[in-house]
């Protein structure tokens, strides 16, 4: 409807002659009050300036302009200072209900972004242990904006960004040796800051019934390191599976390295006279870009920041000719990702195909008490425990509920609830009763004729429509936004509307043609809450 609002108001400013410049974008927003109509345009305010006149006389002026079909706009009214309020038509409401039930599980999706190439990097974990709270809102964030951006149209690639060499790795191999040994019954120095996890242990204990004591006399941690590497990663994949989380493709830093990529990144910021040595180090010259001081890209002990293999990463990924690309990082990238954005601009690419979602960290409470964690000490949770504790769909919609910039805290005795506390049973409730309630009616009533739509009249009735066509717009939001949380706010409002429908219109027991017209109704709000939890990566359930 919006489209056809604006079209219809466009058309109406002609009157004023207003050149491209002059002429506002046309905004349309749902009143907060439904006395106030259904959509609202603020058009005539915008223009007071220009046309040098009230808001009022202008918007008087707009609404004698309009041209519509009575069939989709019942009414138009001006209120306050100026707004231009809508109402629809009960006929245009039948029409997207029909539209609803016609299109089925495809409803909602759109084609604004149809030939649109998208790369999304998400999750990025080096394999130095398995997947924990800490990676789990990036994880369901970035599958979740994806499968957003595939319903507006778009085809989406999801990778996985990691790096299997550096320090990190190499104390990862030397804590799977010592482990090794001590499962050898040899003496065996535990490096500093090693992993402490039973992960390792059960790593080291696969070495040893795979090569028995083979190892023992060994200096080299390569095969500690690839075998940690190796059973790290297939455990990843395993909980991402659980997760419903499917990865396009999975890019290892090491890559960059050997095709040059990292050596013409610094090779080509020098030529520009951004990157300098200074100290035994190798500068880039962020001052250049507003910061107060210069980055650090290779240390002096000759090992690159995050930086520079980012720089370089970024431009392979615009170079495989990618039409945007969108990075889920989290809270701790804040102050090094727009020196990335610098790098790739210095390098001839333009930074506004970058987009980068910055999410806030998770604070898991149990017991009422946050629990801390780190995952070289082993006192952490991981993915699967959580899982194992609350399931995959609470798992996945607790990460999603509230902004991505917002501090989460998710609480394991409010998930673990099996009520209307928790909010993704209350969903996932109404769905299941709405099939209840379908399955009841199919045993009492055989219908032959098409519902008669124009039978819904009742407040709550009308309500519910205009609720439930709103799931396009809504996921054009949340794709545009990059904020699943937007769905999730819809889909509460549908189940509400539902709840308030259920409460004034009786089902069964009515007239045979009212109670196929309203079954037709929550047969469509149930397609509508399944497509909007197949989005969220849930499971729609029929029965509970």
């Amino acid at each position: 409807m919006k489209p056809y609002l604006r079209k219809i108001i466009s058309k109406s400013l002609n009157q004023f002659n207003l050149s491209q410049k002059e002429t506002p974008e046309i905004q349309l927003e749902k009143p907060n009050e439904p006395a106030h109509g259904d959509a609202s345009s603020n058009i005539a305010m915008k223009l007071a300036g220009t046309l040098r006149d009230n808001p009022r006389n202008i918007a008087q002026k707009i609404v004698a302009g309009l041209e519509y079909d009575a069939k989709k706009v019942a009414a138009v009214e001006i209120a306050g200072p100026g707004f231009i309020n809508f109402r629809y038509a009960n006929t245009y409401l039948y029409d997207e209900l029909a539209t609803v039930l016609a299109q089925h599980s495809s409803f909602g999706q759109t084609d604004s972004l149809q030939g649109q190439k998208i790369l999304l990097e998400f999750v990025s974990a080096n394999p130095t242990g398995p997947l924990t709270v800490g990676h789990g809102r990036n994880a369901v964030l970035g599958d979740t904006i994806a499968r957003l951006l595939e319903w507006t149209g778009a085809e989406v690639d999801r990778e996985y960004y990691f790096n299997n060499a550096g320090r990190q790795m190499r104390v990862l191999g030397q804590s799977v040796r010592a482990r090794y040994l001590e499962e050898l019954g040899e003496d065996a120095a535990f490096p500093e800051g090693g992993y402490e996890g039973e992960y390792i242990k059960d790593i080291a204990h696969a070495l040893v019934e795979e090569h028995d004591k083979d190892l023992a006399d060994t200096d080299d941690i390569s095969p500690f390191k690839e075998k940690a590497e190796s059973l790290i990663f297939d455990d990843i994949r395993q909980t991402l599976e659980r997760m419903n989380i499917e990865m396009n493709s999975y890019f290892n830093e090491h890559e960059l390295y050997e095709d040059g990529s990292i050596d013409e990144t610094v090779k080509t910021l020098r030529k520009k006279g951004l990157a300098y040595d200074k100290e035994g180090a190798t500068w880039f010259k962020t001052t250049e870009f507003g910061k107060e001081q210069d980055t650090v890209l290779i240390k002096s002990s000759g090992e690159p920041t995050y930086r520079l293999p980012d720089i370089a990463y970024h431009a392979n990924k615009l170079n495989r000719g990618y039409d945007q690309c969108i990075d889920i990082f989290g809270a701790d990238h804040i102050a090094t990702y727009p020196d990335v954005l610098s790098g790739i601009k210095v390098l001839g690419y333009d930074p506004e195909k970058v987009d980068v979602v910055v999410y806030q960290f998770v604070t898991i409470v149990k017991e009422g008490k946050p629990f801390k964690m780190s995952t070289r000490k082993a006192n952490f949770i991981t993915l699967d425990e959580l899982m194992d504790e609350v399931g995959a769909d609470v798992t996945r919609f607790f990460f999603l509920m509230r902004s991505p910039n917002t501090h989460l805290e998710f609480d394991i005795a409010q998930a673990k609830e099996a009520g209307e506390k928790n909010p993704v049973f209350y969903l996932q409730y109404a769905h299941a009763r709405i099939h209840s309630i379908l399955r009841k009616v199919e045993e009492e009533y055989d219908f032959t004729d098409d519902p008669l739509l124009d039978l819904l009249t009742h407040e709550s009735e009308i309500q519910l429509i205009k609720t439930m066509i709103r799931f396009p717009e809504m996921i054009q939001s949340a794709a545009e936004s990059r904020e699943p949380h937007r769905l999730i706010n819809f889909l509460n409002d549908l189940a509400s509307d539902f709840t308030g429908f259920y409460h004034d219109c009786r089902i069964l027991g009515e007239e045979k043609q009212l109670v196929q017209a309203r079954a037709t109704l929550a047969r469509a709000v149930a397609q509508v809450l399944a497509n909007g939890l197949g989005i969220l990566g849930i499971n729609a359930p029929e029965q509970m």
